[in-house]
């Protein structure tokens, strides 16, 4: 277990013998404590959009403007952003979600290059909003995403470097839903998206957790959350309608006003009972790829939703061409390059594209073995 670390208070500091020697031992290890300069959520929340506009006037931040339009399938009313200057963008590989960036490259293979982590120091200064760090020493960086299709897009970073395929652990679950609940006090909405493993959409090997802005009703999946009458409201639960394996858990009411341990314990619980699920439905299906499990996690002030992948991308019959799917897609928000996309997209069925890059639900026979179980 990790020591705490504590911030010493700003006493009157004795003097004479012993007590001095103590006292100025004290007093300079306060001093060390207090050198790193981090904020608190509200802070960060507070500095948004002028950081965003700060960065984008200076050139820092390349912000995409692109049309919206709205489509109903498999019960979501999607948001699909019309973006052509996604044209332009090269196609990068997919990354390698276990290396770490920092490592040194193998000189001894031709052509062997060093990794570039965006994530590690030093930070450029329009797009380094701030630092986190919890009671346990735990520490964050937030930056702005450079390259923005929804304008304030913005990014919790872990300031040692993690893998992208690791779970969640509940530092980040508490920080990341700080963060949602601090943006409502101040009036804003954002809700947070992880991206986990090969198949997930992540586009960075080292750990983050990713907000964006949304309306008062949240993303379009939530409303569906939202919706479901539940009987038992500390277990979770499936939005049947949708055709893809999904697993939710409703957060207790006011639960932003909890105590920090209470906070942790809650978060924690919710996203381990949703884990546990998410592998169980990986474990049913046979023809699984190989490695550690891929699922894209939402968060909301309201609920947690896990996701299962299967492959990272969906390949559209009419253009040939593959569309990439993150865990925006099944918040119910599509990006598409094209006119000609976009109707592809429409024509092939957004409930066909997310059920082939996630995974059948099983949870009838996840509820029936819990059951048997009790």
């Amino acid at each position: 277990m990790k020591e705490k670390h504590h911030v010493f208070s700003l006493s009157p500091i004795p003097t004479g013998g012993l007590e001095c020697g103590m006292a100025s031992l004290c007093c300079a290890f306060r001093l060390i404590c207090l050198l790193p300069t981090t904020m608190s959520p509200h802070d960060i929340i507070a500095l948004i959009s002028e950081s965003f506009n700060k960065a984008r006037n200076s050139g820092d931040l390349f912000f995409f403007p692109s049309t919206l339009t709205r489509h109903t399938d498999a019960g979501i009313e999607f948001e699909i952003k019309l973006c052509p200057a996604l044209q332009k963008k090269p196609q990068l590989p997919t990354p390698d979600l276990e290396a770490d960036p920092s490592a040194k490259a193998d000189l001894t293979v031709p052509n062997e290059k060093k990794l570039v982590d965006p994530f590690t120091p030093p930070f450029n200064p329009n797009l380094h909003i701030g630092d986190l760090c919890d009671e346990d020493g735990e520490e964050y960086v937030v930056l702005l995403n450079k390259y923005a299709l929804v304008a304030e897009h913005f990014l919790l970073v872990t300031k040692e470097f993690r893998s992208q395929s690791s779970p969640l652990m509940p530092s980040e679950l508490v920080q990341a839903y700080l963060l949602l609940a601090a943006a409502r006090k101040s009036g804003r909405n954002f809700f947070a998206f992880y991206n986990c493993g090969d198949n997930s959409g992540a586009s960075q090997p080292h750990k983050h957790v990713q907000f964006i802005p949304v309306d008062e009703d949240g993303p379009p999946v939530e409303q569906l959350a939202r919706a479901a009458n539940l009987e038992v409201h500390d277990k979770p639960f499936s939005l049947t309608v949708l055709p893809y394996a999904n697993h939710v858990y409703r957060f207790p009411s006011r639960l932003s006003s909890y105590n920090p341990d209470r906070l942790e314990y809650i978060l924690s619980t919710a996203f381990l009972s949703l884990l546990d699920l998410g592998v169980s439905t990986i474990r049913h299906d046979p023809e699984y790829p190989a490695g550690r499990p891929s699922y894209n996690v939402l968060i909301t002030l309201e609920h947690m939703h896990l996701i299962p992948r299967r492959r990272e991308s969906y390949t559209i019959q009419q253009t040939g061409e593959a569309l990439s799917v993150n865990a925006l897609g099944f918040a119910g928000m599509v990006l598409v390059k094209s006119d000609e996309e976009l109707e592809a997209v429409k024509k092939e069925g957004l409930g066909k594209i997310l059920r082939s890059v996630g995974l059948e639900s099983v949870h009838d026979i996840q509820v029936a073995g819990s059951s048997s179980e009790a």
